[in-house]
């Protein structure tokens, strides 16, 4: 299994969702030198979350719909957000719900390893 992120502007129920990985999602917590936990400002972080999905095969945008099969961010592991001018990924509960534009996936974007036998 992989290790899942979400990225999101701003708190709570009002937080907005830019998008998730299936795949490393602990390496911004581990390397806070890379452009998305050391965005200063909004439009950084947004930048910076939209450049590195850009690049995945194994990330999901919204227009894609939310790609697991939980609610909302309070099982994915890592959970990164910018508010108050700054980039965080502490643990929290009031996510938004995010049932109704859940389009569970398998394959890439999943982070399920799916193996076959002959």
């Amino acid at each position: 299994m992989g290790t899942r992120a979400d990225f999101y502007v701003g708190v709570g129920q009002g937080a907005e969702w830019l998008g998730s990985v299936a795949f490393d999602g602990y390496q911004w917590a581990e390397h806070p030198d890379l452009p998305i936990p050391s965005a200063h400002t909004e439009d950084e972080f947004r930048s910076a979350v939209h450049a590195e999905l850009e690049g995945r095969d194994d990330a999901t945008n919204p227009d894609q719909g939310w790609p697991w099969p939980w609610g909302d961010s309070g099982t994915t592991d890592y959970a990164y957000y910018f508010t108050d001018g700054a980039v965080r990924w502490d643990k929290r509960d009031d996510w938004p719900d995010m049932t109704k534009i859940m389009r569970v996936t398998l394959g890439k974007r999943s982070g399920v390893f799916v193996v076959s036998a002959k």
